[in-house]
């Protein structure tokens, strides 16, 4: 069987949990995607006028992702293919570099990114090789963003997940499978950029690589075990177990912005708004007693610890 191609024209977690900082479901269409600040642009070599860039499909497709996204419904995901790159969408081969890059999200150590990802047919049609990298730049609304062709990674220098890299022709997943990465290596919270690269050489409607693929239902989280520990290396909380008001109080001289007070349901039951301070104090008198999640947003980052109203 060919290559498979569609027939249509391609156009907050509770803080028990953790936090969410960024997610994205690939819901609505492209120009949804790109008003929301994802950038895309296909660096292939070589490249022909009208060659695609990653998009969400207008209409459900046909014959591939059958079963529609990982969540959200049929058209639900963002999707490439093979006629990335060569001299036509039916001629030519080459490398496929096609870049799909997601908004600043600032991230610290300790952060999970997860995305899912699958082949767009079923295992019996799987036969040419598919392959794709998550990069990360660290240089946040700065960033180089690839313009010079297949070889051009522009500030996307981080590799942290690479699905398929020796090109197994059946070696993509079947059905929408999660990866994680674990953000590692910074020095402090910084404001990052993570791109999906679908790279393939030897690509295009004439080579012997290169298929279609989806993405789907990408997220970067803050472990609670990641802001508590975040929390007691940075601040402390005096007194607790608490009757009236707590202070708190930075440990290192680092400007508090926002102390947010929720229930054990992640609502906000309490919050204090502050510029240039490194101590303030929360007056929680009218709560109940109980246990509570005090969330502190500071300059290097975000901490959460949990308090007892007596």
């Amino acid at each position: 069987m060919k290559k498979l191609l569609l027939s249509l024209t391609l156009l907050c977690i509770g803080f028990v949990q953790g936090q969410n900082l960024f997610s994205f479901g690939f819901d609505g269409a492209t120009a949804d995607m790109v008003t929301a600040g994802w950038q895309l642009t296909n660096q292939s070599t070589p490249i022909y006028t009208g060659a695609p860039t990653w998009s969400i499909p207008s209409t459900a497709p046909t014959s591939t992702f059958t079963s529609g996204g990982q969540a959200g419904g049929a058209t639900s995901f963002a999707l490439i293919n093979y006629t990335s790159t060569g001299t036509s969408a039916t001629a030519g081969s080459g490398t496929i570099s096609n870049w799909m890059i997601s908004p600043v999200i600032n991230v610290q150590n300790g952060d999970v990114v997860s995305f899912y990802t699958t082949y767009g047919g079923t295992a019996a049609q799987e036969s040419y090789a598919d392959n794709m990298q998550l990069l990360m730049s660290t240089h946040g609304a700065s960033s180089v963003i690839p313009s010079t062709g297949a070889a051009d990674v522009g500030d996307f220098t981080n590799n942290l997940v690479e699905i398929n890299p020796t090109l197994n022709p059946t070696g993509y997943p079947v059905g929408w499978t999660q990866y994680t990465y674990t953000i590692s290596g910074l020095s402090a919270a910084t404001d990052c950029m993570f791109a999906f690269r679908y790279y393939v050489t030897d690509g295009g409607p004439g080579g012997t690589n290169s298929d279609i693929i989806g993405v789907d239902t990408f997220s970067v989280d803050r472990p609670l075990a990641s802001t508590q520990t975040f929390f007691a290396n940075n601040f402390s909380i005096q007194p607790n177990p608490v009757k009236d008001i707590f202070t708190v109080t930075s440990k290192n001289g680092t400007f508090i912005n926002n102390i947010k007070v929720t229930d054990i349901n992640g609502r906000i039951v309490k919050e204090e708004n502050n510029s240039d301070l490194n101590a303030t104090q929360v007056n929680i008198s009218d709560l109940s007693s109980g246990v509570y999640f005090v969330k502190i947003q500071s300059d290097l980052g975000v901490g959460t610890t949990k308090i007892i109203k007596e």
